[in-house]
């Protein structure tokens, strides 16, 4: 463990290069985590509520999107949320667009230990519930 504290922020491929090589079983762990793609836009704006340690609530807003242009769904360790907005035409000129009528996908990456609970939407706002997974050696277990 001691050659590790040779390396700093400019050796850092070189560092990569040796986890890899003595590191079993990492490579789609580290793949996730440094080649994440970046997300060039914030649409749709979303909030991540904590409820507690063992659940938390993903709320996306999305304003004049039909419930069957939407597509939720998780694939491998990733949650999904997909619009898809049909060509609307309009009588006249915008003055003013402030409503994105855009097609959108945004992704998470979801924890091995994490389920994708029940997914409503309601209002033009899509909730979906997301629980840790508490094995049954770890859940509180009162004995007297």
């Amino acid at each position: 463990m001691t050659n590790l504290a040779q390396f700093h922020a400019a050796n850092l491929p070189e560092l990569m290069k040796i986890v890899r090589q003595n590191g079993i079983g990492m490579d789609d762990y580290l793949d996730r985590f440094f080649n994440e793609p970046s997300q060039t836009s914030n649409y749709p704006p979303y909030n991540l509520i904590q409820l507690n340690n063992h659940e938390s609530k993903l709320e996306i807003a999305l304003a004049g999107v039909k419930k069957d242009e939407l597509k939720v769904y998780t694939e491998f360790g990733r949650l999904y949320v997909q619009g898809t907005k049909e060509e609307s035409k309009v009588d006249g000129t915008f003055v003013h667009q402030g409503l994105a009528q855009r097609n959108f996908e945004r992704v998470w990456t979801v924890s091995d230990d994490t389920k994708v609970g029940p997914v409503e939407f309601v209002d033009g706002l899509l909730t979906v519930q997301l629980n840790k997974i508490v094995p049954e050696h770890h859940s509180r277990k009162e004995y007297l």
